[in-house]
């Protein structure tokens, strides 16, 4: 059903119905797609705010993709007909929308690319898709093989939905000299000043061919006809209309004519995506299109290499071998990939939540810890004097806070020295804490580390008298935006999470010789997470939170909503729970949250509005942040796990978080083990017959944490100011283990094993003991062989 390949480069499904929701993504600078097994796409590009050039049948709002993605026979997609002109049979590649089952099937998710090969009745159809390094384009190829032993007669048809445009204005027509269609559409605007925000904009979707076509269509309504999309008039007929939309609907459409030989191959190119006129198109028509017979180079394979090797540079930092080989697959090659595509393209928005562009390039600073550098400092020159942290990140000039920046969180600062920490645990940067930032609201300079004690202090200040952290209209849980809208609602996970960043800020201090500033920080963790035990501990576990009417929520008298998994977590971190309360609260969500697919965020799910708690109780029960697998904060709890020594609860939870490796498991999740989801479907005592089901969004948080958990917990190969500290966690049922760790430049080759002659672990580096297990004056370039030694 599943598998990986055998150069582990590709993961492959071979039925188009038994996961129907199965899909991967590419991305570049500038759009990302995401592509489904049976061709449907959802695509867009920056410009610089988000557009779209693939339409829905109607209009959309231009949000980006939608958790549990729903498909329908008119969603966007990337379709190949193909009829026997003899026979007058028809069916579709890569399965929509004729819905004929081919003889076999496989969908095969890459790095750089996404690939289909189906056969049927001796046909063999091979579709690719990659994308250019830099330009918003789509490119395709089309094999097409006689498998037969006889000649063949037949019609392709590529087919690549444009849709409804814009009510404004509409068309589209086949341009001959461009060699193909171009559609063209104005974005629609009200007032008068909005014109030169889109007079520039890229309105056109073109699809260009290397080949000359048959024939053509443009006008959707005529090529679909009275037999609609699954069986389109227009193809019963020999040839196609050469038709063009005149504010219609319009869509892509070509037709090629051939007579194939037994065994022969025929290759056809497309280039699919936005542009802003004709001349653009012709551009990037003679770019990628050029005649190699002319002595041009080829400029389609060149992107499609240079893609490749783009894709590539997003390497992790360690792989490994394991008992798990599942586990290994996607460590080695698909979870630095996730991690990359969040650092590189901060989710393709211009306003990327802080938390979120914090902890994203808190996961770069495993692949390009220069890149985290930049962040932490754009960051920065953001900050208000008063040490507060704006709720976005302006990424380009022309950029707005949107959406959900524009309403006032309080856990922005928290993230600052928790991300920090990762960039100088792998890099032992410590200059960047001298380098010399504005704020947004004083041409003043200072530096990193004032900008960062600035935030520590801020935290400080923004509490109610008891001295528990203000929540406004939300934490790091966006849509509980009613606990604090009156001004004196408290977060009591980010009171929490504020005691763990100011250890984390003392323990950088300590490393920057700032010890009196630690010794301050230390005493302000002391002190919160005292209040913490005072005013939030409910006997079993952490309450989430006090409303403005001074009610205790996420506690045991709550019918709905009585735990959250984030106090529970952080209290871990933070040293709030000591070993009497670790056990009691890590024994209630092994009860209460815990659950085949993960640990929930929240249970049992709320089933209708609580007013004092906010939107988040709206959403349906076991979906999003109302008690769904959320493996973001699955994945604070997982750390949280491995810092308190948890190693058999951290690594089962951990393991969780990837399909498998049972069909039946597989099947419930319904999505490839290509990337760790935004989701799984909780709720799994009230709904157990939908959770486990994936929301199959790939934009997440999660995925830099699950690195720190796999570094810092399972591997335990953290970075320190004085090397690298080597203090594995592994489960107790792993006897060996192999770890390739990049580190500073240089390469350890790590070999962890049982050994019944030791009491506790023992480190060598080149045959020489380490006393202290922290291996020091590592150099840049040069390679080691490290034997660790685990008590059985």
């Amino acid at each position: 059903m599943i598998r990986a390949s055998e150069d582990n480069e590709y993961y492959e499904l071979t039925s188009p119905t038994i996961l129907p929701k199965a899909s991967g993504f590419l991305w570049n600078e500038k759009m990302m797609i995401h592509m489904n097994c049976r061709g449907y796409a959802v695509a867009q590009f920056m410009q610089p705010e988000p557009g779209k050039y693939s339409y829905a049948p109607n209009l959309e709002a231009k949000t980006f993709m939608q958790p549990e993605q729903p498909y329908y026979a008119h969603h966007p997609g990337r379709f190949v007909y193909v009829k026997d002109e003899v026979s007058g049979e028809i069916f579709s590649a890569p399965y929509e929308p004729v819905r004929v089952l081919p003889d076999k099937y496989t969908f095969s998710v890459g790095k750089h690319n996404i690939v289909w090969k189906i056969e049927h009745h001796e046909l063999l159809i091979e579709m690719s898709l990659s994308l250019p390094k830099e330009d918003p384009m789509e490119l395709w190829r089309v094999k097409v093989t006689n498998l037969s032993p006889k000649n063949r007669k037949l019609s392709i048809y590529p087919y690549f939905t444009v849709g409804y445009m814009s009510w404004m204005n509409q068309s589209g027509e086949y341009k001959e000299d461009l060699q193909g269609i171009v559609c063209s559409a104005i974005t629609p605007y009200q007032k008068y000043q909005d014109y030169e925000k889109i007079k520039n904009l890229k309105d056109k979707t073109f699809l260009l061919a290397d080949q000359e076509p048959s024939a053509w269509e443009v006008n959707q309504e005529a090529f679909e006809g009275e037999g609609g999309i699954p069986s389109p008039s227009a193809i019963r007929g020999e040839m196609l209309q050469k038709g063009e939309s005149r504010y219609e609907s319009p869509v892509a459409v070509l037709q090629y004519r051939s007579e194939m030989e037994p065994g022969e191959e025929r290759e056809y190119r497309f280039i699919f995506g936005p542009a802003h006129d004709e001349a653009e198109i012709d551009q990037i028509r003679r770019q990628y299109f050029i005649d190699k017979n002319a002595g041009g180079q080829d400029g389609f394979a060149l992107a499609e290499l240079e893609y490749a090797e783009y894709v590539s540079e997003g390497r992790g930092c360690i792989e490994i071998q394991t008992p798990d080989a599942d586990l290994d697959n996607f460590v080695n090659h698909w979870l630095p990939r996730q991690m990359y595509y969040h650092g590189q393209t901060n989710r393709l928005t211009t306003d990327p939540q802080t938390r979120n562009y914090l902890q994203d390039n808190m996961g770069m600073s495993y692949i390009k810890p220069e890149m985290a550098r930049a962040a932490f400092l754009t960051a920065l020159s953001q900050q208000e004097v008063s040490g507060a942290m704006p709720d976005g990140i302006i990424l380009h000039k022309d950029a707005e806070l949107k959406y959900i920046n524009q309403v006032p969180h309080t856990d922005h600062c928290v993230w600052l020295p928790i991300c920090l920490s990762t960039y100088l645990d792998e890099t032992n940067d410590f200059t960047i804490l001298e380098e010399r930032v504005p704020f947004a609201d004083s041409e003043e300079l200072e530096s990193v580390f004032e900008h960062i004690t600035r935030a520590m202090h801020w935290l400080m200040k923004d509490r109610d008298e008891r001295g528990l952290n203000f929540i406004n209209q939300g934490d790091w849980c966006d849509p509980m935006n009613m606990v604090g809208y009156k001004g004196k609602g408290v977060s009591g996970w980010l009171t929490i999470a504020t005691a763990y960043a100011f250890i984390i800020w003392a323990d950088i201090c300590e490393k920057g010789d700032r010890v009196n500033i630690a010794e301050e920080f230390r005493l302000a963790a002391d002190e919160t997470n005292a209040v913490v035990n005072q005013y939030l501990w409910d006997g079993e576990w952490y309450a989430r939170g006090i409303t403005d009417d001074n009610v205790v929520f996420g506690i045991s008298k709550d019918q709905e909503g009585r735990i959250f998994i984030n106090p529970q977590g952080w209290a871990l971190l933070s040293g709030a729970a000591d070993e009497e309360k670790q056990e009691k609260l890590i024994q209630a969500v092994k009860e209460q949250l815990e659950t085949p697919y993960g640990v929930e965020k929240l249970a049992p799910s709320f089933t209708s509005m609580r007013e004092d708690v906010g939107r988040v109780t709206q959403k349906h029960p076991g979906t999003a942040e109302n008690g769904a697998v959320y493996n973001h904060a699955a994945a604070f709890y997982i750390y949280g796990l491995y810092a308190v020594g948890e190693k058999e609860n951290a690594y089962r939870l951990l393991r969780k978080m990837l399909p498998g490796p049972d069909a039946e498991d597989i099947l419930r999740r319904g999505q490839l083990p290509v990337f760790i989801p935004n989701y799984y479907r909780g709720a799994y005592r009230q709904f157990p017959h939908t959770a486990g089901r994936s929301s199959h969004l790939f934009n997440t948080g999660t995925v830099p944490w699950v690195y720190r958990c796999l570094i810092d917990g399972l591997f335990g190969l953290q970075g320190t100011k004085e090397g690298l500290q080597v203090k594995p966690q592994l489960p107790s049922n792993w006897q060996e283990v192999t770890v390739k760790r990049i580190f500073r430049g240089a390469v350890l080759h790590i070999d962890m094993k049982r050994n019944s002659g030791v009491a506790t672990t023992e480190v060598y580096v080149n045959g020489k003991y380490i006393e202290d297990g922290i291996i020091k004056d590592l150099k840049s370039a040069a390679e080691y062989k490290v034997l660790v030694k685990i008590p059985s």
